[in-house]
């Protein structure tokens, strides 16, 4: 997991929002479509994903991202970078099976499962089929970067903000260049 700090920076949320904030502050999906280099977008839906992402996939990470509690949720991290996976058709529905059968699942009802098991499931559907394209670590924390927009010039206060915080809006090296 050493590889994914900088993205581990980004916090996931539970529920569809706005624009990220300092923290991150998105769900899976919307993360996803930044770390992907698409601008970023709100997803109320599996629907409202581009084309390149597999809906059976990114359906069972919102699940998994809006039911977790806030220490699983961000076990969801790895999977930002694998959810642009889709395939043919053939592979979505073998995916989507895959997924029901795992978690016991119908189009009638949802059962609830545990987060692990879910997990399971994500992760074997990810194995069914193409891989998403290797997009390194260091792209995709540029890209969540970017999508928290430029840090605006704050006055330096000793001992205002903490080292984390400052170092999670960027502000550690903006403070040290303007003494």
């Amino acid at each position: 997991m050493s590889n994914f700090d900088h993205i581990l920076n980004w916090k996931l949320l539970p529920g569809s929002h706005r624009f990220p904030g300092p923290d991150g502050g998105t769900c899976i999906n919307e993360a996803a479509i930044v770390a992907c280099g698409f601008p970023y977008q709100r997803v109320g839906s599996i629907k409202a994903m581009p084309a390149c992402f597999s809906r059976p996939i990114c359906g069972l990470a919102m699940q998994l991202n809006d039911n977790a509690t806030e220490t699983q949720r961000q076990r969801l991290l790895p999977f930002v970078t694998r959810l642009a996976c889709v395939d043919t058709p053939k592979v979505e529905r073998e995916r989507e099976r895959y997924i029901d059968d795992h978690l016991k699942q119908s189009d009638a009802f949802t059962i609830e499962f545990p987060f692990d098991q879910g997990l399971a499931a994500l992760e074997g559907a990810l194995a069914i089929g193409r891989q998403a394209d290797p997009l390194g670590v260091d792209e995709a924390a540029s890209r969540l970067d970017a999508a928290r927009g430029p840090v605006e010039r704050v006055r330096k206060r000793s001992g205002f903000l903490s080292a984390k915080v400052k170092g999670w809006l960027g502000l550690s090296q903006a403070l040290e260049s303007a003494e």
